[in-house]
């Protein structure tokens, strides 16, 4: 597959190329701009220092900004625990339903046969929370499809190309 370059970025997808020493300076400059208070100041009653300064509400709006919305949080959730708990659940009534058969004796059940199915299913729970998060559809309008396949192509490939850059920078 051929990447893209002119493709849409994301939100919240962090850019390419970022200006670490220009942000150094500023909040360099932020924190020498703006007074400290005193460790105990009697003048302060414990409602005002509990309130955020307006560098603190800055900062938080930000990282709202930079964070992932609501709405792809919530699908992301939803698939997990689909793609995750399903699997989950059913490694947990393998416990459950063998211990009854063996418990009450209706057939033989060898020990091997119910570790490896029940480490098969809680195996495949945790692949279900990466699965679960990659095949939701990041764009926060696109709801995407039932199974997102093609989202799960989609945001791995971006995946890998993050992870490459990351490596080429070190």
């Amino acid at each position: 597959m051929a990447s893209d370059p002119q493709r849409n970025r994301l939100p919240f997808e962090p850019g390419k190329k970022r200006k670490a020493k220009a942000k150094k300076a500023s909040s360099k400059s932020e924190r020498e701009s703006s007074p400290r208070p005193a460790k105990s100041d009697p003048a302060r009653s414990p409602s005002e220092s509990s309130a955020p300064t307006s560098s603190q509400a800055d900062v938080r709006s930000s990282a709202k900004q930079a964070g992932i919305p609501d709405a792809v949080g919530r699908r992301m959730l939803a698939r997990v625990g689909l793609f995750s708990g399903t699997p989950t659940l059913l490694g947990v009534f393998s416990l459950v339903g063998s211990y009854f058969v063996v418990s009450r004796e209706w057939f033989p059940l060898p020990n091997v046969a119910v570790l490896l199915v029940s480490m098969g299913c809680f195996g495949l729970g945790v692949l279900g929370v990466s699965y679960g998060v990659l095949s939701a559809s990041w764009d926060e309008d696109d709801e995407g499809t039932k199974l997102g396949i093609q989202e799960f192509q989609t945001n791995f490939r971006r995946l890998r190309e993050a992870w490459r850059s990351a490596r080429s920078k070190n």
